[in-house]
């Protein structure tokens, strides 16, 4: 437009009485002379506007000069604040760094995102006029709905626990304003814990008030009957309980091995010794002895080992042959049932398992002690079973945890011949047989069953106490293994510790089996093991480590000091020696220390295909064309068989005509 005022290079308008300046090239700085500096330096007393020297008390007169002209770029400058929305001329307070840094990020954040929505993340207080170093007022509306989001925030409720930090931080407030505690601020987590227990306390009904049992209640109660009396006990029984009785004195061996920091805690000791006088009293037992602690996942077990008198063992055996026969009988009557059913038999297989090896009858062997065991003291003792040669073979082969629950079942490969009871009995079977020892001299044989078992063939068995027994002092039994032997019979790799050939028949089975001849097998060789009271020093080692380890109980008292021995192929079981005084015991999970990992064995190989031949192919189907042909075959040679059989009818005709 011709009307319009003219512009400058940079875009901003200038007025129109501003004349249009040009750009003057300065001139170098003149160097000043002396007079010259000092009349610089020098103010000019009462000084007017132009710069003029004003007569004292007299004002300066005259219109004030007009401002220097300025540049392009001072121009520039000074309509930049206008286009801003500032007024250049307006006071304005300063600002602090912050501020100014905030209102820039917020001013970009708009220009690139746009004013933030009440479900978008970055609305709220970061808004502009929201910083609590802003000082001017913000927008009440604003604020409110900030602070509305922000309540709704601390209201969102905790997916684990259900509360929400709002009501929490109201509670801890009025906690700590209630109490007034000194230096709050040192114990605001302890406030803030109790805050969130008393939310999960149990709230008591107004009518009756519900009592929370406590575990150590439970347990009292369940050893509650340990410390009980029968009716009608006295001075009598108490009489005989001091005199001769099989109860051992657990206290006694817990305070020998308590030398070396081994065994329980005074109060378990105290209670698994009420607990086997419970056991003496009930059942008729000879000996009995604290066997020791097997570990489980889900409980424990606490082993007695004890032996029946004479006589009250064989009514229970007797017993389980007079159920084993009759099931014999069932099973024979079931076999000709199905013989008399059954006219057309598919063929027998000829395979023939392997003979099974029985078991070692009650007080022998393996078998010589029967075990009881419970979980806890005050809970009912349970017998176990006998083991059998079967599940010792095969507890040797895997390795398994124990829960605690004897009706268990036991899932392993091989698959083991029981449930968790009978797999519990072989590894007792086994700890004992490896770790029972005693001081060398301590048991001797009696003479005369001695010779005869000799004469026999077959290992000692029995073994008695040694009156003249002298015992070693502390320093020669740990210096030398020699000192120490096992008195418990080694277990054969057949499971039984008296070998017994399977395929040895009796008189009868010799009889019946005369009339058939059948290859028989190899003979097996006897296993002989290791004879009772052999040295530990005759023990293998495993690789580099030595089967035992044998050290003081203290050095400090060497006098009054204990022998201490430990197994380290079964990791648990401990053996003292303190005079004529010795115990063993075992305290572990019932596991063989092995130094490789347990691999389990592998199944076995898949069997191979039968051999096919000739008898038992399956033929070819015919085709059409050769089921014709063999039809017209048979027919032409039925034809052939017809004439030959009216041929031969004519002759003979002819020849009783003849006749």
């Amino acid at each position: 437009a011709r009307g319009a005022p003219p512009t400058v290079s940079n875009g901003f308008q200038r007025p129109p009485s501003a004349p249009l300046l040009r750009r003057r090239r300065r001139s170098p700085p003149r160097a000043l002379s002396a007079a010259g500096a000092r009349r610089a330096a020098t103010p000019v007393p009462n000084a007017g506007r132009n710069g003029a020297a004003v007569p004292p008390g007299k004002p300066a007169a005259g219109p004030p000069p007009p401002p220097p002209p300025r540049r392009a770029s001072q121009a520039t400058a000074a309509a930049l604040p206008q286009r801003l929305g500032f007024d250049p001329y307006q006071t304005q307070e300063p600002k602090s760094a912050y501020q100014t840094y905030a209102v820039g990020r917020d001013q970009a954040s708009e220009r690139a995102h746009g004013p933030y929505q009440p479900h978008e993340p970055g609305y709220g207080l970061h808004q502009p006029g929201h910083s609590p170093y802003d000082d001017q007022i913000p927008d009440p509306k604003s604020r409110m709905l900030a602070i509305q989001n922000a309540k709704a925030y601390l209201l969102k409720s905790s997916t684990t626990s259900g509360l929400n930090l709002y009501d929490h931080l109201a509670n801890m407030l009025t906690k700590i304003l209630d109490e007034q505690p000194t230096n709050a601020v040192d114990i605001i987590e302890n406030i803030s814990k109790d805050v969130k227990w008393a939310q999960f306390q149990k709230k008591m009904d107004t009518l009756r008030d519900e009592h929370e049992i406590l575990p150590a209640f439970e347990a009292a109660e369940k050893r509650k009957a340990l410390f009980l009396k029968a009716n009608g006990e006295g001075d009598e029984e108490l009489e005989e309980e001091i005199g001769e009785t099989p109860l051992p004195n657990v206290m006694e061996t817990a305070f020998y091995f308590e030398q070396a920091g081994i065994g329980l805690s005074k109060d378990e000791s105290y209670h698994i010794f009420l607990a086997l006088k419970k056991l003496v009293s009930v059942q008729p037992i000879q000996t009995c002895r604290f066997w020791g602690k097997i570990l489980g996942l889900e409980m424990n077990y606490i082993i007695a080992e004890v032996q029946y008198h004479e006589g009250e063992e064989e009514e229970e055996t007797e017993e389980e042959e007079v159920i084993e026969e009759g099931g014999k009988r069932r099973g024979d009557v079931e076999d000709e049932d199905e013989e008399t059913e059954k006219e057309d038999e598919p063929p027998k297989s000829t395979y023939k398992p392997p003979p099974v090896i029985p078991k070692e009858e009650n007080g022998t062997g393996a078998n010589k002690y029967v075990y009881f065991v419970c979980n806890e003291p005050g809970k009912p003792w349970v017998k176990l079973p006998p083991v059998t040669p079967a599940q010792i073979v095969c507890a040797r082969k895997i390795k398994k945890f124990f829960t605690g629950r004897l009706d268990a079942p036991v899932v392993s490969f091989p698959p083991f011949p029981g449930n968790e009871a009978n797999y519990l009995r072989a590894q007792i079977a086994r700890i004992s047989a490896g770790t029972h020892i005693s001081p060398i001299g301590f048991y001797q044989f009696a003479e005369e069953e001695g010779d005869e078992e000799e004469e026999g063939g077959g290992g000692r068995d029995t073994y008695e106490e040694n009156p003249d027994f002298q015992p070693l002092s502390v320093v020669e039994m740990v210096d030398s293994l020699s000192t120490w032997v096992h008195h418990v019979q080694n277990i054969l790799k057949q499971g039984r510790c008296v070998w017994l050939n399977p395929f040895q028949k009796s008189e009868e089975e010799e009889e019946d089996e005369e009339e058939e001849k059948e290859e028989e097998p190899d003979e097996l060789q006897q296993e002989i093991g290791p004879p009772l009271l052999t040295p530990l020093s005759e023990d293998e080692g495993i690789q580099n480590i030595p089967a035992w380890t044998a050290q003081p109980s203290t050095n400090l008292i060497p006098q009054y000091a204990v022998a201490i021995l430990q197994s380290n192929r079964w990791p648990g079981a401990y053996a003292f020696a303190s005079g004529r005084k010795f115990d063993n015991i075992y305290f572990g999970w019932g596991h063989k220390y092995s130094p490789e990992n347990h691999s389990p064995a592998l199944p076995p190989p898949v069997q191979a295909e039968y051999p096919s031949g000739p008898e038992i192919t399956e033929t070819r189907d015919p085709t059409l064309e050769e089921e014709l042909a063999f039809k017209a075959a048979k027919e032409e040679a039925l034809a052939a068989a017809e004439e030959e059989d009216d041929e031969e009818d004519v002759e003979d005709d002819e020849e009783e005509d003849d006749d």
